[in-house]
């Protein structure tokens, strides 16, 4: 019943604060400069925020997602995170296209150092998302406190995406 209360406070406290976290993020904490699109892998890691000695927390989106034919929508990426022991981390995205802009799904990040990758999927109808441009807003927040959690954004990242 926690992890429900939980996940479904996240899910609220992400769509309540979207805009401020896509803005540079209520703490302070900024989007981290990538182009997008590409594969990334530890050895890319090293524009100087990245490296051992430097390190904050990154995400980033894959240039492609796919919409199924019963309307799923699959969005994807890479993040990496050092420390979950004020509380929960979650991965959330949102996809837009056109005027429309929809929450798909939200991912639990494991905060290890190490780079790992994210997949959020979630059906869209209604109308449904359609193969062609699209953008994904993603963020990665951490829920802290006790009563309500908090969130505390650790990166985001807006990013042009091909839905197939």
């Amino acid at each position: 019943m926690r992890v429900r209360l939980v996940l479904a406070a996240a899910a609220l406290l992400t769509a309540a604060v979207a805009p401020l976290a896509h803005a540079g993020g209520a703490d302070g904490h900024h989007t981290a400069d990538r182009p997008t699109g590409s594969h990334l892998h530890d050895s890319n890691l090293r524009d100087g925020r990245f490296t051992d000695s430097h390190f904050t927390d990154g995400l980033f989106v894959d240039a492609y997602g796919t919409v199924a034919d019963d309307s799923t929508v699959t969005l994807s990426g890479t993040y990496r995170c050092l420390d979950d022991s004020a509380g929960p981390v979650f991965v959330s995205s949102t996809l837009v296209q056109g005027d429309r802009s929809t929450g798909i799904g939200g991912t639990r990040a494991v905060c290890d150092g190490h780079l790992h990758t994210w997949t959020n999927s979630s059906v869209a109808k209604d109308p449904a998302y359609v193969p062609g441009a699209a953008r994904v807003e993603a963020t990665l927040m951490q829920l802290s406190g006790t009563g309500l959690p908090l969130p505390r954004f650790l990166a985001t990242e807006k990013a042009d995406v091909e839905l197939r």
